[in-house]
């Protein structure tokens, strides 16, 4: 089990439950250099030993080859997740709990550890890689780790002037130069993925602490400048924003109160060119930044359901701000570098999500300033021609792509090689196509008429190719893509969208046999699966070398956030507002979900599974869309269950 902490810069605090490192991505503070991008991992861990009448023991667990060292789980009692992080070790009549907090607002991590019972003295050895989170430290590259100590604090400087300043508050304390590098540290996620997996890691020196009375001391880490902040201070503040996020929730199941609160962690701040208060979404920890493909299928569940809706206009500020030719960011960048434009369907998303921002507030000032110019723009570029060939054919549907280019959610590519092909016309590009000219011929209809006029001429033109093009009579489901290839008619999650969106082109007696198709071939309690197992190509198992693993990545590995999509289409099709049954069976298909929340990351839903049982997470421990899709489709039902009880 993997737990995490992570502030608006962008910085998060990670790890096991064992407080054992198993990938290159855990650190006690991994800091955001240029929020919320730039992450690099500052302080990797610390070792504690405890001194009892002379005798050390070693709290700490470390991996290596063949080995633990020190065994310092075997002292580990307890561990919770709370605010504060907290593991509980004892030793004969002795208590050490060390609590792990992350400043909500600075690059600081702070540890605060409490004792009960005799101690001669606290060690504390911290290990500080200060690199780039995707990478990993070795002692024979360039480095120069420095450091400058003082009597209680240390600062470690790496090559490139990156500084972790570390201070143990306590008259009582004192640091220790003693630079040590441990060698060949393993990492066993990463060696499952078939990665490189051992990292050398450096250590400045040591912290002792001798009590006397006193029976507790905080370590304070920070990127940069020096953090003071008194620990009861931070916690304080971490525990009202807490307070405030769920209060509207005191009364619902605990599997919501606890998804309620894991939407915190994906909100980070973004200057924008507008406003130094932009905001932006993280897509998923460890790994990933803000995608807008990402942002705005999680902004209804993170956002809306929990009724922060302030925080939804920043966000939708923060792309409108960088919409370009009319396409919104695919991805901002890790290093603070050019926006990525490469999505075809991340511009339709921030269409739809307008349409729920709408639906949940009646925000007409904020249509009117910001998301009908935006929405507007995205619709009329595209259909006149942008980026990778994306345009409106002679039927009204999108095309977009070639063969060696990716633009759907589907994008896995292996060198130039792209595995899950899907240029020209994809089943869910043009739902969304369809459903975004619905939306605006629909919002216009006020005040532009004419506007309207045109937007709805343009959906029903599309509307009807998109059944011509899309509905295979033959199999009673949806083509995936069609393209001058001919037709992929791939029994793949994608058509689901067709008739969850709040507007589709299809017969009710088509959307019942989508839902049908998927239902049986592709529902699984994790999710749904990315390609029916009937299919030749399918793959049960995600894993291994990073080829196996982009192989299987959308070829029947389970997506978590697709749910949502599914039980909100099966809500629809059997007319759930009148058909107890049905949310009965959608809230059992949901529950699967509650199990998972201690399963893999404490209390987040992770990216991916297998396609086969047992349903084994991977990818991300902690995934916004996998969050938000679960949240929102368990508001869904409960919004039906409480006007069927009515």
């Amino acid at each position: 089990m993997e737990w995490l902490r992570a502030n608006r810069l962008g910085a998060y605090s990670s790890s096991t439950a064992m407080g054992c490192n198993t990938r290159r991505y855990h650190g006690l503070l991994v800091a955001a250099t240029h929020p919320p991008a730039g992450r690099v991992v500052a302080l990797a861990t610390v070792m504690e030993q405890l001194v009892l009448a002379g005798q050390p023991y070693d709290l700490a667990t470390n991996e290596f080859p063949g080995t633990f060292s020190p065994n310092g789980w075997g002292y580990l009692t307890k561990f919770r997740d709370g605010p504060a992080v907290a593991f509980v070790y004892t030793v004969q009549d002795t208590t050490l709990t060390k609590r792990v907090l992350l400043s909500e607002d600075a690059n600081a991590v702070l540890i605060r550890y409490e004792l009960t019972g005799p101690v001669e003295r606290l060690v504390l050895r911290p290990f500080t890689p200060l690199r780039d989170f995707h990478a990993l430290r070795h002692v024979g590259e360039p480095h120069q780790m420095t450091l400058q100590a003082g009597a209680h604090q240390v600062i470690v400087t790496d090559a490139y002037q990156t500084e972790l300043a570390m201070c143990l508050q306590s008259p009582q304390a004192c640091f220790h130069a003693d630079p040590q590098w441990w060698y060949r540290l393993l990492y066993r996620v990463d060696l499952a993925r078939g990665q490189d997996a051992l990292e050398d890691l450096y250590s400045p020196g040591r912290f002792v602490w001798e009590p006397g009375r006193r029976r507790s001391c905080t370590l304070i880490a920070s990127l940069g400048e020096p953090t003071a902040m008194p620990y009861h201070t931070a916690l304080a503040r971490v525990r009202r924003r807490q307070a405030e996020l769920l209060k509207g929730f005191r009364n619902r199941p605990r599997p919501v109160r606890r998804l309620t609160a894991a939407t915190d962690a994906y909100l980070v701040r973004r200057k924008t060119k507008s406003t130094p208060e932009g905001a932006s979404i993280l897509a998923g920890f460890p790994w990933f930044g803000d995608w807008g493909r990402d942002t705005f299928i999680a902004l209804p569940g993170l956002l809306l359901c929990t009724r922060r809706f302030e925080l939804a206009r920043r966000v939708f500020q923060t792309y409108a701000d960088a919409l370009d030719e009319g396409m919104i960011p695919n991805r901002f960048d890790d290093y603070a570098g050019p926006a990525h434009y490469n999505s075809v369907d991340a511009s339709l998303w921030f269409v739809i999500a307008a349409d729920r921002y709408l639906r949940a507030t009646g925000d007409e000032a904020f249509w009117q300033d910001v998301l009908r110019p935006a929405c507007e723009t995205i619709l009329s570029r595209y259909a006149a021609g942008t980026r990778f060939g994306i345009r409106a054919d002679a039927d009204g549907l999108l095309l977009a792509g070639s063969r060696e280019t990716q633009l759907t959610w589907m994008d896995a590519k292996l060198g130039e090689k792209v595995i899950t092909g899907r240029w020209g016309k994809a089943v869910e590009v043009n739902a969304l196509w369809y459903a975004a000219h619905c939306f605006l011929a629909d919002r216009l209809r006020p005040d532009d008429p004419a506007g309207a006029d045109r937007y709805r001429a343009m959906a029903q033109r599309i509307g009807g190719s998109f059944v011509r093009t899309f509905w295979n009579e033959n199999f009673a489901w949806l083509n995936d893509v069609v393209n001058d290839e001919g037709v992929d008619a791939s029994l793949r999650p994608n058509q689901i969208f067709a008739v969850s969106l709040p507007f589709s082109p299809l017969s009710p007696e088509q959307q019942a046999a989508v839902v049908q198709a998927v239902q049986e071939n592709l529902l699984t309690p994790r999710g749904l699966r990315t390609l029916s197992p009937r299919d030749r190509r399918y793959r049960s198992r995600y894993g291994g070398s990073r080829e196996s693993r982009e192989r299987a990545y959308h070829q029947g590995t389970v997506w978590a956030w697709l749910i949502g999509a599914f039980i909100e289409a099966y809500l629809k099709v059997e007319n759930a507002a009148r058909n107890p049954a049905a949310i009965a069976q959608a809230k059992v298909w949901l529950s699967g979900f509650d199990e998972h929340l201690d399963e893999a990351g404490l209390g987040q839903i992770s990216e991916i599974f297998d396609g086969g049982e047992p349903h084994a997470p991977h990818g991300c421990f902690a995934q916004a869309w996998s969050v938000a899709e679960v949240l929102r489709a368990k508001q869904l039902v409960a919004q039906l269950e409480a006007r069927d009880a009515s």
